[in-house]
């Protein structure tokens, strides 16, 4: 977890939230409790809230955007810079631009057509799904399904990470299923710490893989489990 949602803890924690003026184009707009929604086509800043969800219209644009508990769900032509939430999932819909980072906890990240995320994409218990999208900083998960759909580039590689075992753990734990799709390209290696199925469609190219063993399937979509 990085030091913005760390920051984001403490203050749901701590009760504490410093409020700006909502209502003024540019402005940051920080809440403890409540949701905030980005109008079509307006300019703010920081959007932050601690619990409840952020709405990002068609065209809009703002700074960093952060919640705790909450969602976070943007339209189409929407651009921002690093966007993340611990208890929600992350979706945005086509041409998005996104100049920093996405990054979740518990919940899941998708990126429809004509994406562009110049860092990194990071989950632990989330899917991941791309379509036509480019990432720049690489894909991290330890629990979730990665799916880079048809026409992505993702530079940086994918990581899966070995679960931290906490205690004891009932039953056998789900095994990821990662998904390179037709045409799609992963720039770097691909490092499994821990089981997953694998397919990679005949026309996708990847790095190394270390840790897994590649299926590769042709058609539209891969065989199900």
């Amino acid at each position: 977890m990085n030091r913005t949602l760390l920051s984001l803890a403490l203050v749901a924690a701590s009760g504490l939230a410093f409020a700006h003026d909502p209502g003024s184009p540019g402005r940051d707009i920080d809440k403890v409790n409540g949701g905030i929604t980005a109008q079509a086509g307006q300019a703010y800043g920081d959007l932050s809230t601690v619990n409840g969800g952020i709405d990002l219209e068609r065209g809009a644009r703002a700074e960093d955007v952060e919640t705790v508990n909450g969602g976070i769900e943007a339209g189409d032509d929407v651009a921002t810079r690093d966007v993340s939430t611990v208890n929600g999932g992350i979706r945005f819909g086509q041409r998005a631009r996104i100049e920093g980072g996405l990054e979740t906890v518990n919940g899941g990240i998708y990126v429809d057509r004509g994406g562009s995320v110049r860092r990194g994409v990071e989950t632990v218990n989330g899917a991941i799904g791309l379509v036509d999208t480019d990432v720049g900083g690489g894909i991290e998960t330890v629990n979730g399904d990665v799916t880079v759909g048809a026409g992505s580039h993702v530079k940086g590689g994918i990581h899966v990470e070995k679960p931290t075992q906490m205690g004891v753990r009932w039953g056998k734990q789900r095994v990821p299923r990662i998904v390179i799709g037709p045409d799609a390209v992963v720039d770097g290696p691909l490092v499994f710490e821990r089981e997953v199925v694998l397919y990679v469609h005949a026309s996708a190219r990847t790095g190394a893989i270390t840790g897994a063993t590649a299926r590769r399937y042709d058609g539209d979509r891969p065989p199900q489990d």
